[in-house]
């Protein structure tokens, strides 16, 4: 097997993972579609490898209230997932999905069980997209755990898979995410996989330090 310098393998990684991203956003586009009876296009404008510590920077304001949809991965790789929106995008896709129509939030921080349900399916359908394109291209088996939903600062939801899997200046996969439909929503899915796992993912995918 061919051996790279690591700056090599992450930019060929990211150029493969970026394919991935744009496979797995179709997929969810065609998915979350269906569910809200409108077209829906998503694109991945950018894509990044990066420690684990400057997630909060990338996306914005840390301060900033944010949803989060949070699982585990397990089985050939082990590690987290998570796909992150804007309350403003959460309220617009909560009201699509459970067919509510003019509704003004008054308070965006605000969600009740059924909305919250209606992301988290968002969420699921997302990242089980993701992770089939991935899948697909590394022969990998990946196996998502239930979802997990949270509405509270960036900073704070970052900081839970990052302590839980000891990922603190370990490398994540971040793919910014552009859904347009009547309104553009912005996104961003994160893969952090486990260190072992990340070199699994090379190896698969032909690559070698």
């Amino acid at each position: 097997m061919t051996k790279y310098t690591l700056d090599e393998v992450n930019d060929m990684y990211v150029d493969v993972l970026k394919e991935i991203g744009n496979v797995g956003s179709g997929n969810a586009a065609t998915a979350i579609a269906n569910m809200v009876g409108t077209r829906i296009d998503m694109k991945v404008p950018n894509v990044k490898l990066m420690d684990v510590g400057k997630l909060g920077s990338a996306i914005g304001p840390e301060e900033d209230t944010v949803i989060g949809i949070f699982l585990e991965v397990s089985h050939d790789i082990d590690g987290s997932m998570m796909f992150l929106l804007d309350l403003e995008s959460g309220h617009y896709l909560a009201d699509k999905l459970l067919m509510k129509e003019n509704v003004v939030h008054e308070q965006m921080e605000v969600f009740d069980e059924m909305e919250l349900s209606a992301l988290k399916e968002v969420g699921n359908i997302i990242t089980a997209s993701y992770l089939s394109a991935l899948a697909s291209m590394t022969n990998l088996t990946i196996l998502p755990s239930v979802p997990y939903i949270c509405v509270d600062m960036a900073a704070a939801i970052l900081s839970v898979p990052a302590i839980e899997f000891g990922l603190v200046g370990d490398r994540a996969l971040l793919i910014e995410t552009e859904i347009c439909a009547d309104v553009a929503i912005r996104g961003y899915f994160i893969l952090m996989p486990e260190q072992e796992s990340y070199y699994k993912i090379l190896s698969a995918l032909g690559l070698s330090l």
